[in-house]
C-alpha cells in the first residue's frame, strides 16, 4: 500500500491534560495526551472482568479494574523496596536517558506509554534537565494491545514536533508484546497518514531482551510496579471504549482524586532523583558498556514464555506474564492462577509473595527460571485465547 499524506489541522486536535486539573504531577513534568473520563463508572469485579475478557465478550481496555489499595504491611514492603533500589534505579534512569539524548542529538521529545511508562518518562526528563542541563518536552499517551497506538495522539505529536525527535518510553519489558504492538501500530500509521515515527522503544529495564535502548536488562523490582494509580499520578490505566470516545478524541483515563491521601507519586520520583548526583560516574560506565555491547533484541523472553505456556498447558501466551512488574500486575488486577519464582530472587520479590499469600495464590519455586518471577493468569475457559492483554 502506498502511504498517503494527511494534512493535520492542529487547531482541530484536542489539547493535552495537565495537573492539577488532571493527575497529581506538576504540569511541567508531563502533558497527558488523554481524555478525562471524569466520574464514568468503568470499574468491574476482577472475576467478572476476567471472564468477559477471556470469552471475547469484552476487550480489556473497555473497562477498568478496581483500584487496589495496599495494606499497611504491603505499604511497608513498598517503602523498603524503594529505599533499597532507589540508587540502582537512578543509574538505570541515567543510562537510558543518556542513550536517548545521544540518539536524538540532545533534543528528544519524550513520549511515555501510559501508565507504567509515565513516572519513568518524568524521571528521564529530570535527569536530562538536572544532570545534563537539557530541558526536554515530555508527553504520555496510550497504547492498547490489539488496538495499537492512539492515532489522535500521534497526529498531535506530528503537528507540534519533528517526528524524528520523538522517543517512546516505557517502564519495562515482559515478553515484548508492547514493543511488537508499537512497531505494528507505527507502521500502519505511516501507511495511513504518511508520517513515520521510529519504533525504537526505550525502557528502564529490558529483562525480555526485546528492545535496543534500556537502562538495564536485569529483572529486578521497579517499585512503581508495586502500586497502581497511587504511584502514577493518581491516573487510571488507559481506556479505549468507542461508546465513550469518538475517533477525534485521545484515548481515555480517569483521575482518582479521592485517593490523594494515598498518593506517593511525587515521593517515588524524589526518592530516585535525589540519588542522581551520586551516580554520575556509574551512569557514564553504564553508557560506555551499553554502547560497546550487542544490543540487538534476541527475544529470549518470548521464547521462555512459550516454553512455560507449553509446560503448564496454557492456551495462550497472553496468560503468561513474565517479570516482576508483570507478575505484580497479575496479582493486583487479574485472576491469578499461580506464581513462579526463581529461588535466587525470593528476597527481592517479597511484595509478590505477600500479594500471593493475601490472594490465596500458590507459589512455585522454579530453578532455572529466566525471570525473577512469572505470573500465570487463570485460564477460565477455552475462549482464553481471546485475551487481549
Amino acid at each position: 500500500m502506498e502511504p498517503r499524506t494527511v494534512t493535520i489541522d492542529a487547531a482541530a486536535l484536542p489539547e493535552p491534560l495537565t495537573g492539577p486539573d488532571f493527575g497529581s504531577y506538576d504540569a511541567s513534568e508531563v502533558r497527558w495526551l488523554l481524555t478525562d473520563l471524569g466520574d464514568t463508572r468503568l470499574e468491574a469485579d476482577a472475576s467478572e472482568r476476567e471472564a468477559a475478557i477471556q470469552s471475547g465478550r469484552a476487550h480489556y481496555a473497555e473497562s477498568l479494574p478496581i483500584e487496589y489499595l495496599p495494606s499497611p504491611e504491603y505499604e511497608a514492603l513498598y517503602r523498603d523496596a524503594l529505599a533499597r533500589s532507589s540508587r540502582r534505579l537512578a543509574v538505570a534512569v541515567g543510562v537510558v536517558t543518556d542513550l536517548v539524548l545521544a540518539s536524538r542529538a540532545n533534543r528528544p521529545v519524550l513520549v511515555s506509554l501510559a501508565r507504567a511508562g509515565t513516572p519513568i518518562g518524568i524521571l528521564m526528563r529530570r535527569w536530562a534537565k538536572e544532570v545534563r542541563g537539557i530541558d526536554v518536552p515530555h508527553y504520555t499517551m496510550s497504547i492498547v494491545r490489539g488496538v495499537g497506538v492512539d492515532g489522535t495522539a500521534l497526529r498531535y505529536l506530528a503537528a507540534h514536533h519533528d517526528p524524528e525527535q520523538i522517543a517512546f518510553v516505557d517502564g519495562w519489558t515482559g515478553k515484548g508484546a508492547i514493543a511488537r504492538e508499537l512497531t505494528a501500530a507505527l507502521e500502519l500509521f505511516a501507511e495511513t497518514d504518511g508520517i513515520r515515527f521510529s519504533d525504537e522503544l526505550a525502557v528502564l529495564a529490558d529483562p525480555g531482551h526485546c528492545v535496543p535502548v534500556y537502562g538495564t536488562r536485569d529483572d529486578y523490582l521497579i517499585p512503581s510496579a508495586c502500586l497502581n494509580s497511587t504511584v502514577s499520578g493518581l491516573v487510571s490505566r488507559t481506556v479505549y471504549n468507542r461508546e465513550l470516545l469518538s475517533d477525534d478524541q485521545f484515548h481515555g483515563a480517569k483521575f482518582y482524586r479521592e485517593l490523594s491521601s494515598h498518593d506517593v507519586s511525587g515521593a517515588f520520583l524524589d526518592a530516585v532523583s535525589s540519588r542522581f548526583a551520586e551516580v554520575v560516574d556509574d551512569v557514564a560506565a553504564g553508557v560506555e558498556e551499553a554502547s560497546a555491547a550487542d544490543r540487538e533484541p534476541s527475544w529470549i523472553g518470548w521464547e521462555a514464555v512459550e516454553r512455560i505456556r507449553e509446560q503448564y498447558d496454557i492456551p495462550t501466551v497472553n496468560l503468561v506474564k513474565p517479570g516482576v512488574g508483570e507478575t505484580t500486575r497479575v496479582l493486583l488486577r487479574r485472576v491469578p492462577w499461580k506464581v513462579l519464582v526463581s529461588p535466587d530472587a525470593l528476597d527481592d520479590v517479597a511484595h509478590v509473595l505477600l500479594l500471593a499469600e493475601q490472594r490465596g495464590v500458590p507459589v512455585e519455586v522454579v530453578p532455572g527460571l529466566p525471570y525473577s518471577c512469572v505470573g500465570l493468569i487463570n485460564p477460565l475457559s477455552d475462549a482464553a485465547a481471546g485475551d487481549a492483554q
